[in-house]
This record gives C-alpha cells, sequence and structure tokens, in this order.
C-alpha cells in the first residue's frame, strides 16, 4: 500500500504513524524545520499534482525494489517556523534491513527528485534555499 500526502496541514506523527501499520519492521523519518542561519520561517511551494506524482513514483521504486508492504510519503508546504514538522517518511516490510534501507532511499531521493521549492526568511530578509551537492551525493548512492 502506497500513500501519498501533500498539505498546508501539521503533520499529526501519532495518526501516522498509527496509518504506517505494522509489518514487521517500520522504518520512519520526520523531518523539522531547523533554525539554522537565524531562520524565522520556511515557505515551502510545489506544484499540486506534479508533486504528488514524484512522490508516487518514488515510493513505487522502493516498494518494488525492497519489497515493501508499505510506503508512506506526507510532505507539508505553505509556511512554516522552526520545529514545525515538514516530512514524515515510513518504510513497512518484513524485515528489518529492508525498511532501513527504503527509508533511507525515499528521503534522499525525496531531497533531489520531488518538485519543491524553499524559500527561507532570515531578519526580515527573504531568500530561496538552493540545492545542495550534500543532497545530490546521497541521491546518487541508490543509483542502479
Amino acid at each position: 500500500m502506497i500513500r501519498i500526502l501533500v498539505s498546508d496541514a501539521p503533520i499529526d506523527l501519532g495518526e501516522e504513524m498509527r496509518l504506517a501499520g505494522d509489518d514487521g519492521a517500520l522504518a520512519t523519518f520526520t523531518g523539522t524545520v531547523r533554525a539554522d542561519d537565524g531562520v524565522s520561517e520556511l515557505m515551502l511551494e510545489h506544484y499540486p499534482g506534479a508533486t504528488e506524482r514524484a512522490l508516487q513514483a518514488l515510493a513505487e521504486e522502493a516498494t518494488g525494489r525492497w519489497s515493501l508492504s508499505r510506503a508512506t510519503i506526507v510532505h507539508r508546504v505553505g509556511a512554516m517556523v522552526p520545529g514545525d514538522r515538514i516530512v514524515f517518511v515510513a518504510a513497512g516490510a518484513a524485515h528489518r534491513q529492508a525498511a532501513l534501507d527504503a527509508c533511507a532511499f525515499l528521503i534522499d531521493r525525496l531531497k533531489t527528485d520531488a518538485p519543491f521549492w524553499k524559500r527561507e526568511q532570515v531578519g526580515g530578509q527573504h531568500r530561496w534555499v538552493e540545492r545542495r551537492d550534500s543532497d545530490d551525493a546521497s541521491a546518487a548512492k541508490w543509483q542502479h
């Protein structure tokens, strides 16, 4: 089962864990907005429809590659402040290594393959967040 959700609503970890189920092994990742360099707000924009299709494709790839019973990607968009949850990823499998690898794959590839645009507010000034070389390197390790 694959579940994809892109929303401006806060991510409810209790509900997401309940929905993720228990299939032997469940690996999860939750990302939060950081206050690096004095960031007071993060605005996340996306293309509705295109973003969900990209996330669905990643979940399908992970499900096939690791024989997952479940894959979940919940991503928040809109204005957020430090400490807000921005992403929840879960991978369910019969065994822990598959779940752990699939969860790492999903978050690494999500950072480079999903069409999201981030704008930070620092000291009253806005700046677009550029793609990082470290994100590209993390995603590249999953190439076949």
